[in-house]
């Protein structure tokens, strides 16, 4: 784990690290071989966060489609004393914490419990992380920030690594619903590994979207002002900049159903048209079909049931719950427990 310099100046109280494990560029290189060379096509979403993405996906959240930060925001602003004070944390860490306006609510709750604030926000994108700060910095005198620039996984293992580390019991959070990004395995693996670096009286906050109805589902991911399909199409100027790819984002068309089977929206960037595709690293040629679509994000929705084997999976009680009107978002405050097998 390295300091490195933010974009802009900011006060001693923030520091940024890079904390990346694998280099990032040589990460997206295997990804893209196993995901892309053949159909059905897929790529992992972390790669839509570089510094436009990040934008736009702030921007989603304020179209009027986009529920989940709505109903989150709302939890966390009318609960997060609440929250805060039934977690006993001094500290808070966020994993993926973007532009960390919902975590604000946190962070004043935080404030006025304790007297030296201590905030570790992790991102992938290091110019987002510098511009959160700036603000959070501002509003509140005495916080700290320590900023992790990487994955989840890279953020976790620097945890023990942070001096002066976080002071103990800590709220751990992993908001937005980002959790649904993943499989059921990739989900239980990313929980224990959470669990894993948590102590005895460490929390974690987690929100989920739950199961609702499906028109209201498919519009979030599809709002009327096309943002959510900028965002997805953005992924293609990603591949064209870091691999010399030579994808036409015009060439594309964004697409999100509910399938419903799989419990879970599904994003895809679908060929209008047959086309080929230049790509220098790893040097290839890719062919597609016109329809031929590739898979770039899922996001699941949660039924209880689902809830209760995740939680169960990874080695977590339940200590609280908090959830929108008819359950259709939920913030679930979770301890260590002993894992299942």
């Amino acid at each position: 784990m390295k300091p490195e310099s933010p974009a802009m100046p900011l006060p001693e109280r923030y520091t940024r690290h890079v904390v990346q494990v694998r280099d990032p560029h040589a990460e997206l290189v295997a990804d893209f071989r196993e995901g892309m060379l053949e159909a059905p096509r897929w790529l992992p979403p972390k790669y839509f966060y570089d510094a436009r993405g990040s934008q736009l996906f702030d921007a989603i959240c304020d179209t009027p489609e986009y529920y989940p930060t709505r109903l989150e925001s709302a939890l966390l602003e009318s609960r997060a004393s609440e929250i805060v004070e039934t977690s006993g944390a001094h500290t808070l860490i966020e994993l993926g914490s973007g532009t960390s306006r919902k975590t604000e609510y946190l962070l004043a709750a935080l404030n006025e419990r304790v007297d030296d604030p201590y905030y570790v926000a992790n991102d992938v994108c290091g110019e987002i992380l510098d511009e959160a700060a700036e603000r959070l910095l501002k509003r509140f005198p005495t916080l700290v920030i320590e900023a992790l620039c990487g994955d989840y996984l890279a953020a976790l293992s620097a945890l023990s690594t942070l001096d002066p580390g976080p002071s103990a019991p800590r709220l751990f959070t992993f908001l937005g619903g980002s959790l649904g990004n993943f499989e059921d395995t990739e989900a239980i693996d990313l929980l224990s590994q959470i669990r894993a670096a948590m102590g005895p009286e460490d929390r974690l906050l987690l929100g989920l979207d739950r199961v609702k109805a499906t028109p209201v589902m498919e519009a979030a991911y599809n709002d009327a002002a096309g943002v959510t399909a900028a965002f997805n199409l953005n992924l293609l100027s990603v591949l064209n900049r870091e691999l010399g790819a030579d994808f036409d984002p015009d060439g594309f068309y964004h697409r999100a159903p509910f399938v419903e089977a799989h419990s879970r929206i599904e994003m895809h960037l679908v060929a209008d048209g047959d086309q080929t595709v230049q790509v220098s690293e790893p040097a290839t040629t890719l062919q597609f079909a016109d329809g031929e679509a590739i898979r770039t994000e899922i996001s699941r929705k949660f039924t209880r049931p689902m809830v209760q084997q995740l939680l169960a999976g990874a080695g977590l009680s339940q200590v609280a719950e908090w959830s929108a009107p008819e359950e259709a978002y939920s913030l679930f405050l979770l301890a260590p427990g002993s894992a299942q097998a």
